[in-house]
């Protein structure tokens, strides 16, 4: 379970976007994996198994603050990179995060398993319970908006020059 920790925290910054409340999560799905561990029928599938638990637990949590109402917790701002100043490419940071916060989760999470965690489109389709298909259209269409979204922040002569 602990070589599964540094996927989950990407999975969860991803979701959440902010580095202390994508620990609550991960410290949250942990707890409840533990608790429901007798749940997993093969360990082989532990790192879809944790994301589902951490992935059920956002939504509840999205649901949670729906019924209560939309107010921002200084705590949950305090690490984005938007506040706090980073080093020398934080504009291209800040701008990628951005890109990806005006995503939808499930372009989002397409684009992490698939793109940063290095899972197939089989496995990705298992574990998000959807066709093969479906994968592949929400890969072509998130990398399509990620796209769009990076190039509308480029500098004009940035955009013009060949890559």
């Amino acid at each position: 379970m602990t070589a599964q920790l540094p996927a989950l925290r990407r999975y969860a910054m991803v979701l959440v976007g902010n580095r202390t409340a994508a620990d609550d999560l991960v410290q949250d799905c942990i707890e409840r994996a533990l608790r429901q561990s007798g749940k997993l029928e093969n360990v082989q599938r532990i790192g879809g198994w944790l994301r589902s638990i951490l992935h059920n637990l956002y939504i509840d949590e999205i649901r949670r603050l729906r019924r209560q109402g939309g107010s921002v917790d200084l705590a949950d701002v305090e690490n984005s990179r938007a506040v706090v100043a980073a080093g020398r490419d934080s504009g291209a940071i800040m701008d990628l995060e951005r890109a990806l916060a005006g995503m939808s989760l499930e372009h989002r999470q397409v684009l992490l398993l698939i793109g940063l965690e290095g899972l197939n489109y089989r496995e990705v389709a298992d574990e998000l319970a959807i066709p093969v298909g479906t994968v592949m259209s929400r890969l072509a269409r998130a990398r399509e908006r990620l796209r769009e979204s990076l190039d509308s922040t480029r500098p004009a002569s940035d955009a013009k020059r060949p890559q």
